[in-house]
Order: structure tokens, then sequence, then C-alpha cells
């Protein structure tokens, strides 16, 4: 499944049926929200296909395509299933505050033709010509954003694989300061796209523009997304064995919001861990616990710790006298933790490290920083 994103060109009159249609299913929407969460209460569920077809017929009476009403009340069903899955929050109310700014097309689309594209309710839609992947358009999505009106296609197609140009074994430590550290002692700068427009989009926001505010956002949201892929494109094609730490976010997030926000690195690891899975390559996200303190050449807890350690930057182990820059021996730390050994190694866990080793350098035909494969 392919998702791929067309900016449209409507007409006066388009544009204002979907304007028109977008508070009608909010309030669908609302209507849909409250009524799972009422009979939940009750002890009472429906199906999916049940809840869908709650307002069956309503169509013709709001002036709105059937299908598009039972695409919003099957949005609704699933955002509840997720969050009784404990998957996600309990999804919220819209209003004016707060609108809904998508409209679903569940049914199948006929692929465009002639700069044009076929939408139930709407006719031929004019968009700004450009490739698009051949396959079956399952369904579709029209999201009003600040820059215009975007339809959402989600085509049945086999995504283009990353090209190999490497078979290298890599541990990823993210930080703020620079955005990744790599266990081969390579850091990436942080761009600081967010930070760049941080004055432009404070005026706007003290000026009361929204428009403008909702439009540098979006283009700062554009920015870090189109980073992330470049980068992301680039360590799986890069390596065989990608290693990122998962670090606790929410509660980094409490402390440095605007940093966290900035960099990105939730958007980083979902992209990597579909690209490593569709161009064949291992992808794992070992715990961060005691990387940073770690000596990665004697295992010893002798490195900074704690908010207060949060200055340091490099370090010298009191126990073998390595001197280690901090986010470089996280990084390795975080190899080592993805290839089965913990942070805190005795000597046996050494060993079955090192033969761990052997075994992917076998793969890959590199050997892990810092590390001797040698029998």
């Amino acid at each position: 499944m392919i998702h791929h994103r067309l900016k449209l060109r409507l007409n006066r009159t388009q544009e204002r049926k979907l304007l028109e249609w977008l508070p009608i299913l909010g309030s669908v929407w609302n209507f849909a929200i409250r009524k799972i969460e009422l009979n939940a209460k009750d002890k009472i569920y429906f199906s999916r296909y049940e809840f869908q077809n709650l307002l069956a017929g309503h169509g013709k009476k709001l002036g709105i395509p059937g299908h598009t009403i039972a695409g919003v009340l099957a949005t609704a069903h699933a955002s509840w299933q997720r969050c009784f899955q404990k998957k996600a929050r309990k999804p919220r109310l819209k209003g004016f505050r707060r609108p809904l700014n998508s409209i679903p097309f569940p049914d199948p689309i006929n692929p465009p033709a002639n700069g044009k594209i076929s939408i139930q309710g709407l006719g031929s839609v004019r968009y700004h010509k450009q490739s698009i992947p051949s396959g079956r358009i399952k369904c579709a999505r029209i999201v009003k954003r600040a820059s215009g009106w975007h339809l959402c296609l989600f085509i049945d197609a086999t995504p283009k694989t990353v090209p190999i140009t490497g078979r290298g074994e890599i541990g990823i430590d993210p930080g703020f300061r620079n955005l990744l550290t790599l266990s081969t002692g390579e850091k990436i700068e942080h761009p600081r796209e967010l930070e760049a427009s941080a004055t432009r989009l404070a005026q706007a926001q003290r000026g009361h523009r929204g428009k403008l505010s909702r439009g540098i956002q979006e283009r700062v949201a554009n920015q870090r997304k189109d980073r992330n892929h470049k980068l992301s494109r680039r360590l799986v094609s890069e390596n065989a064995v990608i290693r990122f730490s998962k670090d606790p976010i929410k509660g980094v997030a409490n402390k440095f919001g605007k940093s966290v926000a900035s960099s990105g690195h939730a958007q980083l690891r979902q992209q990597l861990t579909y690209k490593s899975l569709n161009g064949g390559r291992l992808y794992d996200e070992p715990d961060s616990k005691f990387s940073t303190m770690t000596c990665s050449t004697c295992g010893s807890l002798t490195g900074p710790r704690g908010w207060a350690g949060l200055s340091v930057r490099q370090w010298t182990c009191t126990e073998c006298g390595t001197l280690h820059d901090r986010d470089v021996n996280a990084a390795i730390n975080t190899l080592y933790a993805g290839a089965g050994c913990a942070h805190e190694r005795n000597f046996a866990a050494a060993c079955n490290f090192a033969a761990a080793c052997r075994m992917t350098s076998e793969i890959t035909g590199v050997s892990p920083p810092g590390v001797s494969t040698n029998a």
C-alpha cells in the first residue's frame, strides 16, 4: 500500500461544497464519538459494519454522499477501538477551535486522466500535475491545509526498495544539540527548522494572523519530514543493521518540549522501520537505560547520570581510563545492546557478545566498532 498526496486545483463551486460539508461531517463525528462513549457505559458495543450503517439513507437529507458519512463513522469507530486497546488516547470532539479538516472517500477511485480525477459528489477535479504510482486506488481522503486542499490516495502497489550501497552496522543515539550520533563517530547536525522560523511565527501569532501562522507551521513540518526522509533513506541504504536507542520521548518532552518537537525523532524512527522492512535490513530499538553512564570498553557504570549530568559531554572511565565522548559512547552501547548484550556487561557476557558479533560480521562483512571478532 502506497500513500500518495496530490494538491488539488478546485473551482469555486467545488471549494464551496467542501466548506459546506466539513461542519456537517464534524457534527456526524461528534455524534459517533458520544454514542460509542455512552453505549460503552451500558456495555453496548457495535461492530464496524453495524456502526457505519447507523445513518444509512441520511446522505440525501444532508446533501453528502452516503459512503462519505459511513467513512466518518468508520473512522470514529476505529479511533475508539484504538483507545479501548490502550494504543491511543480518547478521541476528541470537533468544534470551532479544533474543526474537522478531512473528508473520507472509502470507495475505489478511477485512475486520473488528462490532469483530472473523478471524485464522488465533486465531479472531475483538477490537480497539479505529477507522476502517480500505477496501481488500484482503493480509497482517498481530502485534507484541508493552510496551503490549500490536498487529496491523499491509498494505492494498492508495491513500494520501491531503497537502493543498497553498503552493508554497515551502526548504533544511533538521538540528541537535541546534534540530531543523531552514530557509533562510527559521525555526528549529524540539527538543521533547526523550527528555530529558523520561530521569530516570524511569533510575530504572526501575536498579530492574530491565523492563516500566516498555519502556513509557517506547515512549511516547518514539511521541511522536517523531507529531512527525515532523506536521512532515513541514507541510513537504510548504507547499513544492513540499524539499532536506534529508544528514549522515553514523552518524559523528555515534559522538560524539553520545543526541542523534542523540532527534532522529530519519532517520525524518523517510523520511517526507518518501514524502509528497513522493505529493503531487507535489520532494524531494532533497544532500551536506552544505562547507555550513557556505561563505559563501552569495560562495561563499568562510571559515566555521568541524571539531569545534572547532561552538561558533561566528555568523561574518563575511572576503571579503565578510557576517554569517552558522551554521545558516541551511548551509540556504541546501543549497538551492543541490540546485539543481545546488556549495557553493564561482565566477562561472560562480553564473550557471548563477541560471538554474536562474529555471526553478524559474517552476514554484513563489517565488525562493530571497538570489538574484535577474532576467535
